[in-house]
């Protein structure tokens, strides 16, 4: 009986657990376009436009107007000026409340970045599928280089340091 327990309630967890693979340093980064809002009105973004100018912080979240994700959007929106003055782009992308992203972006993100809806297949490519929630993503935080390529990756279900690691992997990407 114990080990059917244990077998069972390991079987719960795994499948509760978010996905927290995520793309390593040096793979490269799967072009895309995706569509959402800033300050409330639609926009568009194509990763390869964005890489001419600099890097892209992409950063996964799990849904709009859920508690962590709000604490996430802020503290992106307050460390904005930093990412731009590192010639960063910084972009959310999540695959759950997407009907709300109008009303997020504006309260949230402070109209300070865009965020999207993204598909399927994008969390694929990134590996930020969450398994206890589909069609949600997990947080995980890119960073892409100009050449298209994956330069940092932090996975943490904790919001509160995507915007300190990621900064600090776009610094250390001007320093070489």
């Amino acid at each position: 009986m114990r080990h059917i327990l244990a077998a069972s309630l390991a079987a719960t967890m795994a499948l509760a657990a978010p996905a927290l693979a995520e793309l390593d340093p040096g793979d490269a980064a799967a072009d895309f376009t995706v569509s959402g809002f800033q300050a409330g009105e639609a926009v568009s973004f194509h990763l390869a436009e964005a890489l001419a100018t600099g890097p892209v912080v992409l950063f996964f979240f799990p849904a709009a107007f859920t508690s962590g994700c709000e604490a996430q959007a802020a503290a992106f929106a307050e460390a904005i000026d930093q990412f731009t003055a590192e010639g960063a782009t910084v972009i959310g992308v999540t695959g759950g409340n997407t009907d709300r992203l109008a009303e997020f972006s504006t309260q949230h993100c402070a109209s300070a970045f865009p965020v999207f809806a993204i598909e399927e297949g994008m969390a694929r490519d990134y590996d930020a599928r969450m398994m206890m929630r589909p069609g949600w993503t997990n947080r995980t935080s890119y960073v892409i280089d100009q050449n298209s390529t994956i330069a940092f990756s932090w996975s943490e279900m904790s919001p509160y340091e995507h915007v300190d690691q990621t900064l600090a992997a776009v610094r250390a990407l001007n320093v070489e």
